[in-house]
């Protein structure tokens, strides 16, 4: 087995065994990391042949199907390299490549595709490399309830779509993670039918701007009034602006209201920099366009202090509350009464179930939540070549479509008889 893993293959010859043709995408998602990681692959795989002195050396494929292994990580710096049940690989790397039907379980978690291992400081990172289509099964249920119409899993589907496209990154060791600090990814165990007719649906569409994946930002709902990327982040896109939001108004958190004790709103000031003694009052002093907090007013017993911008809807979630469209009112404790969940910024999950059900269709949905846009049509490139380190995969090729229609919120609802959702 040791000979196996020493002589390895090319990353090349793997990864263009494993593509599937120039017309798949592969996408890189980091699934795991941990000091050691079990990798069990439960269908058998196809050889794979290639010329020693790669990259990464290849799994022992023929012995994986009937045996779980324990990959971890000695050494550290360039002298790191990974073990398979507790020997040597030679090796900071090892790659399965992706095939059709395979599927690799990887911390306990199945997902289609193939797997590239590699140690990182002192940790091995699990990295799933999968179709993209196949990717979104994964994405789309664990994003939007699958029972929602089909126009909003069909415009969830195109915006996750996108959000990966254009993550795409050859210098970088993966291209997304799987969590809500990317979009959550739960492989095989999350898909659905209905999600999965979405994503069939939409198959290569995406969101483009000038010729480029468009920033699809979304969140759970925006209160009534989607917030523009400058408000929240300091940073002006011409498609995620403030604009009223009539679609919003079904959500379980489209009215709230939370108590925050003294204390608590003492010690978040205090980690923002507010420097001004015990606090006598927390005011609203500025609104954003879209009715959002973009200055808060702190007066203490040694002065007063300013939150603007950024900061202040930062402030503002870091005391619980679950979106920045607020008011203000008493000290302790704190009433914050608010409407919408997330930052607000793009498509509004519970404003696309609105659409959805006065009838629009995706595109509508989009051209809504992304005003200017214009429908993008995704492909590979005829090659996905390895960078100097690792695995890698040339940036997607867009091609721009027609501008995305855009919905008027005061036309009469089209009716959709039996669509809800649950």
């Amino acid at each position: 087995m040791r000979s196996c893993l020493r002589s390895g293959v090319s990353l090349l010859a793997a990864l263009l065994l494993g593509a599937g043709g120039a017309s798949a995408l592969n996408v890189r998602v980091l699934v795991a990391s941990a000091p050691q990681l079990t990798v069990r692959v439960p269908t058998a795989p196809a050889a794979a042949t290639g010329a020693p002195g790669s990259v990464g050396a290849a799994l022992p494929a023929a012995a994986l199907p009937t045996q779980a292994w324990t990959v971890g990580v000695v050494g550290a710096g360039a002298a790191a390299q990974l073990t398979l049940n507790g020997q040597p690989t030679g090796s900071a790397t090892l790659y399965l490549p992706p095939g059709a039907g395979r599927t690799v379980e990887i911390a306990g978690r199945a997902y289609r595709g193939g797997v590239h291992l590699r140690a990182e400081k002192g940790a091995v990172q699990g990295v799933n490399v999968v179709d993209i289509e196949e990717y979104l099964r994964g994405v789309v249920p664990a994003e939007m309830p699958a029972s929602w119409p089909a126009a909003a899993l069909q415009a969830q589907a195109v915006i996750a779509r996108t959000y990966v496209a254009a993550r795409v990154n050859p210098a970088a060791p993966y291209d997304t993670c799987a969590t809500q600090s990317c979009q959550v990814y739960a492989g095989t165990q999350a898909e659905k039918p209905a999600t999965d007719a979405a994503i069939a649906a939409t198959r290569a569409q995406v969101v483009a701007f000038g010729s480029k994946a468009a920033s699809t930002y979304f969140s759970s709902d925006s209160g009534g009034f989607t917030a523009s990327s400058a408000e929240v982040w300091g940073s002006e896109v011409p498609y995620l602006t403030a604009r009223p939001d009539p679609f919003s108004a079904g959500g379980p958190r489209a009215r709230w209201r939370l108590e925050v004790p003294l204390s608590q709103v003492q010690a978040v000031a205090a980690q923002y920099g507010v420097q001004v003694g015990p606090l006598s009052s927390v005011t609203v002093t500025r609104l954003s366009a879209s009715g959002r907090p973009a200055e808060i007013l702190l007066v203490g017993a040694s002065g007063a202090s300013r939150l603007g911008g950024a900061k202040a809807g930062g402030f503002i979630r870091s005391l619980g509350a679950s979106g920045t469209r607020v008011t203000l009112a008493g000290l302790n404790p704190l009433v914050i009464e608010g409407s919408g969940a997330g930052h607000g910024v793009g498509l509004s999950q519970y404003g696309a179930l609105g659409l959805a059900r006065a009838g629009y269709d995706h595109l509508h949905v989009l051209g809504f939540y992304y005003p200017g846009t214009v429908l993008g049509t995704l492909s590979a490139p005829a090659a996905q070549l390895p960078a100097t380190r690792g695995l890698a995969l040339a940036a997607p090729v867009l091609a721009s479509g027609p501008a995305l229609p855009v919905p008027d919120p005061l036309a009469a609802p089209l009716a959709r008889a039996g669509t809800r959702a649950e």
